[in-house]
């Protein structure tokens, strides 16, 4: 299987290439890809050094699969391309996510919708694939009438530029500025850029992706998003309204029962979900499990997930392990 990491050298790049590793996915030739400036750079995999190629070297090797983490425009020119080869591509960038005639994939939830021809994948947005894989179960019992988020996002959903920023904030050196405000000590309710009606590119990710992944455009979403000066995670949280009744424990019982999320629930021990916790895991977890005492059928939640990881990277790789299980590659 010869696996094409284009962004290898950026910070989703580099978590691709060790949760390859950590899964021993069947890599038999890795190529390693990114921007001029760092073709011939060497990179380190399995005990292995590679060195880092360009992109049009990468599709003359004709990888099988081509993971992608470089950006939209970056996925727009090149996804192509690789496809036309008979690349697989799997994209982390929003370039696809929203084309009716591409799939938006959280394993979990809807891999069986691949097929050998879809020779472009969409990964879905960081905060968008931790709250699905919450909602989707809760859908199916209870149907979701609303969802209600507030996003509280980690600064590696920026990429280094803000985590450098960080890092010079907390010691006191001026430095180049990946927000327009400091981070340090500060939240800022701006993640992405804003649209027409006000919202920002997050926000509207949040609706849109949610329904297209769950399958149900009736599921009404409204969404505000905010960066917050952590390393380790997304947290977000969610309230759901739905059209039938529930009980707290069946909740618990259908997420205890539901593969890639874990149920951190207890109040008397102080149990809940924190991004320091959750960094490095690819499971998402749930807590502050409790009823809206405003509102009929509704229910408030805590959900937290590393966003370089199932955010990202580990999404992407189980999107190509559901492709080589099926021999769809």
């Amino acid at each position: 299987m010869k696996v094409a990491v284009v962004g290898a050298t950026g910070m989703v790049g580099e978590v691709m290439l060790q949760v390859l590793a950590e899964r021993n996915f069947p890599v038999t030739e890795l190529i390693p890809v990114a921007s001029e400036k760092s073709v011939g750079k060497e990179l380190q995999y399995k005990g292995n050094t590679y060195k880092v190629v360009g992109m049009q070297d990468a599709i003359n090797m004709r990888p099988d699969i081509a993971l992608f983490s470089a950006g939209g425009q970056t996925s727009l020119d090149w996804a192509p391309k690789f496809a036309e080869v008979g690349t697989t591509v799997i994209d982390n960038s929003s370039a696809w996510r929203m084309d009716p005639t591409k799939k938006l994939v959280v394993p979990e939830i809807n891999a069986s919708i691949l097929t050998k021809e879809d020779k472009i994948i969409a990964n879905p947005n960081c905060s968008t694939i931790q709250m699905v894989m919450v909602l989707a179960p809760l859908h199916q019992k209870y149907k979701i009438k609303r969802a209600i988020v507030s996003t509280y996002q980690s600064i590696t959903g920026t990429g280094v530029k803000a985590v450098k920023q960080l890092e010079n904030e907390y010691a006191g050196i001026q430095g180049e500025m990946a927000y327009k405000y400091p981070i340090h000590r500060n939240a800022i309710p701006q993640c992405d850029v804003f649209e027409e009606n006000g919202y920002t590119k997050e926000e509207m990710k949040l609706v849109r992706e949610t329904q297209k992944i769950i399958g149900d455009k009736t599921i009404a979403v409204t969404a505000t998003a905010i960066r917050i000066p952590v390393v380790g995670g997304h947290s977000e949280a969610v309230n759901l309204e739905f059209e039938n009744d529930f009980s707290i424990s069946e909740v618990r019982e259908i997420l205890h029962h539901t593969t890639g999320v874990v149920v951190q629930d207890n109040t008397d021990t102080y149990t809940y979900p924190m991004p320091l916790y959750a960094q490095g895991k690819d499971d998402v977890f749930v807590g502050r499990i409790r009823r809206d005492e405003s509102q009929a059928n509704s229910l408030n939640m805590w959900i937290v997930a590393d966003n370089l990881r199932k955010g990202a990277a580990t999404n992407a790789i189980q999107i190509a392990e559901y492709l080589v299980a099926n021999n769809l590659v």
